[in-house]
């Protein structure tokens, strides 16, 4: 059993999915990832993250639905989730945040910004650290 945190990342574009997986990789995480909501969820569920990246828009259930879900399952609901988007709407924001979400990340983001904020989320107690 590996002590290094354990990282559920999530997004239908396989390149987003490789730069997060690749810069979370080089901060010692371990990563699980998945290219649609069901797929995250079921990860989720099964493996237990220390935290998770999702993107918004995936097929079959986006990512403010896998963090609603994610909240209701009891060895999950504590869990560091962030969102990212390509969608800049304060709305969408505001509908990921109370989904759940600890944090929302426009794209483009920054590698090094994003490693800071997974970091602090897997630090901070569950729901003390604001959003970016």
């Amino acid at each position: 059993m590996s002590d290094r945190a354990l990282v559920l990342v999530a997004d239908d574009d396989p390149d987003i999915l490789e730069l997060v997986s690749v810069t979370l990789e080089r901060e010692g995480y371990e990563i699980l990832l998945a290219s649609n909501g069901e797929e995250a969820l079921e990860l989720a569920r099964h493996r237990l993250p220390d935290l998770a990246v999702l993107d918004v828009m995936m097929p079959r259930l986006d990512g403010c639905e896998v963090t609603h879900f994610i909240r209701t399952i009891d060895a999950t609901s504590r869990m560091p989730v962030i969102l990212l988007s390509a969608f800049a709407e304060e709305t969408q924001a505001a509908r990921g945040l109370a989904a759940g979400a600890d944090a929302y990340v426009k794209k483009p983001f920054s590698p090094r910004a994003l490693s800071a904020q997974v970091a602090a989320l897997l630090a901070a107690p569950r729901g003390a650290a604001a959003s970016a």
